[in-house]
């Protein structure tokens, strides 16, 4: 379980959009316009900590796992069962209890709703879920399309094998747009702690490889009149091409330097026609985007490490 920890969280006044969303395309469009809307907002000081999964969990987690799964063909009720299910691995992000006695900033805030979630589920040895399967079938139909030969390759190997040698981890790192990078270094600690605690019980988390998959969003510099950067974090050029990129989860940018293979792909048709929040004349599009990261399980410390060198040095900059 992560230890507990202690961040800010940055929001808009009014944070119903946490706790009301029902489907893929009204939870998406709403943290999209948080994101790069253009609201005032304001600082609230609230604090959050690691919790195990357990069954009341249930509703928060399939929240997070639809905006990063849209509208892909995927049992995501039963997917969040095996996450709770297998809550000695993994956590959920809560916020603290509460004062009673505090002033009421928090009113709006209810201490079961779940902010984030970490964990790790075994596409090898859980082969016969149907959710499972499903995404075994996704990231062959994808990468089949967008991958290079050589990924191609790997995620036959990957997908289609069964034998102990290829045992492959989907890791799971959702959360939501206003919880800051630097929750992401106790959940990232505790979740290699607790892997590592499975493997000596002899359970079903000893992986080759972990796939990640990762949403981003690419703005197409010429397109904008002013040409100013965009208002939802840090842009950044890609290949050389007139491409401004941001990640949702600054700190998987870091481990996608880490990846032996990646591919990517558009998810604009599945968002929604609301996606990307309010525009003024002359902005950029930001169009989402989905790329997935093929990690060697003996790098997934190191690419820890960098991660947290990144947010210190985050961190500091901000001081």
């Amino acid at each position: 379980m992560a230890a507990p920890v202690k961040k800010r969280f940055v929001g808009s006044e009014d944070s119903d959009h946490l706790d009301d969303n029902e489907g893929s395309d009204s939870s998406d469009n709403s943290i999209e316009e948080d994101e790069f809307g253009a609201a005032e907002q304001e600082e609230v000081q609230v604090d959050f900590e690691g919790r195990n999964p357990i069954d009341s969990d249930f509703h928060g987690i399939k929240q997070l796992l639809q905006q990063l799964f849209l509208k892909a063909h995927v049992n995501l009720s039963e997917l969040t069962e095996l996450i709770i299910s297998q809550n000695y691995v993994g956590s959920v992000v809560k916020q603290s209890e509460i004062d009673e006695e505090s002033d009421g900033e928090d009113e709006d805030m209810d201490s079961n709703d779940v902010f984030g979630i970490t964990s790790v589920v075994n596409l090898t040895d859980k082969k016969d879920l149907e959710c499972v399967r499903q995404l075994r079938s996704l990231l062959l139909e994808l990468c089949e399309e967008h991958g290079s030969n050589e990924t191609k390759e790997l995620v036959r190997t990957l997908v289609q094998s069964s034998g102990q040698q290829h045992h492959v981890g989907l890791l799971i790192t959702e959360r939501f747009i206003n919880i800051p990078v630097q929750i992401a270094v106790p959940l990232l600690d505790s979740l290699s702690k607790e892997i590592k605690r499975a493997q000596e019980k002899r359970m079903p988390f000893d992986f080759a490889y972990y796939i990640l998959i990762c949403k981003l969003y690419k703005m197409d510099l010429k397109s904008s009149k002013k040409g100013r950067k965009n208002k939802g974090g840090k842009g950044k050029k890609e290949g050389g091409e007139d491409l401004s990129v941001i990640w949702s989860n600054p700190e998987e940018e870091v481990i996608d330097e880490e990846a032996d293979f990646r591919f990517e792909f558009c998810v604009k048709d599945e968002a929604g026609s609301g996606l990307g929040g309010k525009w003024g004349e002359g902005d950029a599009e930001m169009i989402p985007y989905r790329r997935v990261l093929i990690l060697r399980a003996d790098r997934f410390d190191h690419a820890i490490a960098k991660v947290k060198a990144f947010v210190s040095e985050e961190t500091s900059s901000k001081k």
